[in-house]
């Protein structure tokens, strides 16, 4: 469907949303997005860390291995101030952006239900 070209340019979006309420290891952030999204959105682990990665890369959050048990290290992703505004500009974009969209669909609703 549909939101299958939506999803990858907001996938980040949706991580640092989930990251300003604390910080979180993969399987949580994966666990949290399926839950949050009525399971609309279920990402593998190997879909969820290139993002990851890359939101390290780009200063947005930092990471720390921890040790969680006998030989189980836990990667835990914390965002940072530079991801915070980062995630405030995203999500003022994305509110224009869906207002927008809002806008015409309501208009073609009006049309469609007369």
């Amino acid at each position: 469907m549909g939101e299958k070209k939506i999803l990858p340019g907001n996938t980040p979006m949706m991580v640092l949303s989930l990251l300003i309420e604390r910080e979180k290891y993969g399987w949580e952030i994966i666990k949290e997005l399926a839950e949050k999204s009525s399971n609309q959105f279920n990402f593998q682990k190997g879909a969820l860390y290139p993002i990851l990665y890359g939101l390290e890369n780009e200063g947005y959050v930092v990471s720390e291995s921890r040790s969680v048990g006998i030989r189980q290290i836990r990667k835990y992703y914390s965002i940072t101030v530079r991801g915070k505004e980062h995630l405030e500009k995203k999500l003022a974009e994305w509110e224009a952006y869906t207002s927008a969209i809002n806008n015409i669909i309501k208009g073609g609703m009006k049309y469609a239900t007369t």
